[in-house]
């Protein structure tokens, strides 16, 4: 991500109190420290980190005084699969709205973004490529898990639900680019958007070498048709669809009905991560397309496949029926039958039904039916 240019910092909002919006009781269940749900937190003025570790509270006391002084400066914390009590103590130093604190603690939401007054709440589904030998073997080729980021004036919180979606590398890269970070909350965001968003790319690349493959095993000669692997691979890509589809249109309402919250630097990189959510939406929908037409094809295959294994069969069924016809008509023990008491006769009829069978099964040969 290029380095956003310096714009004049935006005018200190934050008060000591929490927001109109209660969140209510904590939920039931034991008291666990929110320490265990908090992977970092950190205080960040003029775009660097400030020394110490802070808990929730003490960070926001401590972003309170150095805007008092005149200086901007923010908190980011970093959770990780919070409970309910866990969240609801976070949500009380903060203020946030119930609703969005219950879509965090509960996860399993559609990428959204919705505003609370002079707060936003974006929720990003992350997706992990699952390594494996063959589609055939494979149970799962997408991985999916969430991250939910409350952005507001002075703060940044995101939630994460999943093994796979941590956002260390990303809070490292922005503490390495100060000027950055200098552009408050709203630069984390696009950071982690960023971030997501290119992942969606990276895995839709190798979704597109299975479906290679796949591709190339149904128009294969000779190779059995798995139907089971695409309707996996088709299932895969439709989670795909659900984590990214719905992220587009949200993403182009940033910079129509929430620029008063988004400094316009913020905003102008934020288009280019709505540039490869397209990108991404637009190859998801092109495999969703490309397997129906694999599966038809595999169906049409697995017929005519059908359609061979019949017609070898009724050849050898009409080849049979020549000496199972003969057999029984000279099996039925009459006394007055022809040839009966030729010497002959038996070594005739042998070659009669070898000689029949033999023109049929090169007739069968000749027009591909065996």
């Amino acid at each position: 991500m290029a380095a956003f240019r310096a714009l004049p910092p935006r005018p200190a909002r934050l008060v000591h109190k929490a927001r109109v919006h209660k969140t209510g009781a904590a939920g039931p269940g034991p008291d666990v420290p929110v320490s265990d749900a908090v992977v970092d937190c950190g205080v960040y003025c003029d775009g660097r980190r400030l020394p110490g570790d802070y808990s929730p509270a003490a960070a926001l006391a401590k972003v309170c005084e150095i805007k008092d002084e005149g200086r901007p400066a923010f908190v980011w914390i970093g959770l990780h699969e919070p409970d309910e009590r866990q969240m609801h103590t976070v949500a009380e130093v903060f203020g946030l709205h119930e609703l969005a604190v219950e879509d965090a603690v509960h996860a399993h939401q559609r990428p959204k973004l919705e505003r609370y007054d002079d707060m936003l709440f974006l929720v990003l589904k992350t997706v992990v490529y699952v390594e494996h030998e063959a589609i055939a073997n494979a149970r799962e080729i997408v991985e999916t898990g969430e991250v939910m980021i409350f952005v507001g004036d002075g703060f940044v919180i995101t939630v994460r639900h999943g093994e796979h979606s941590e956002l260390s590398g990303v809070r490292k890269r922005l503490e390495a680019a100060p000027d950055n970070l200098a552009h408050g909350p709203c630069a984390v965001m696009h950071a982690i958007a960023d971030h997501v968003v290119d992942t969606y790319l990276e895995v839709t690349e190798l979704i597109e070498h299975d479906i290679d493959a796949m591709e190339e095993d149904i128009f294969s000669p000779g190779k059995q048709t798995d139907i089971g692997s695409i309707y996996l691979l088709k299932r895969e890509v439709v989670e795909l669809r659900r984590a990214v589809g719905p992220l587009t249109t949200d993403l182009q309402r940033i910079g129509t009905e929430h620029a008063d919250l988004i400094d316009l630097e913020v905003r102008q990189y934020m288009r280019d991560v709505l540039d490869h959510t397209i990108k991404a939406s637009e190859r998801i929908a092109s495999y969703d397309e490309l397997l129906s037409s694999l599966v038809q094809a595999a169906f049409g295959k697995v017929a005519m496949q059908q359609n061979i294994d019949m017609r070898k069969i009724s050849a050898w069924v009409a080849i049979a029926a020549v000496p199972t016809a003969m057999a029984g008509i000279y099996g039925m023990n009459f006394a007055n039958m022809p040839e009966l008491n030729w010497t002959f006769g038996y070594p005739l009829v042998l070659l009669i039904m070898t000689s029949v069978c033999v023109v049929l099964y090169r007739n069968f040969r000749r027009n591909n039916w065996l």
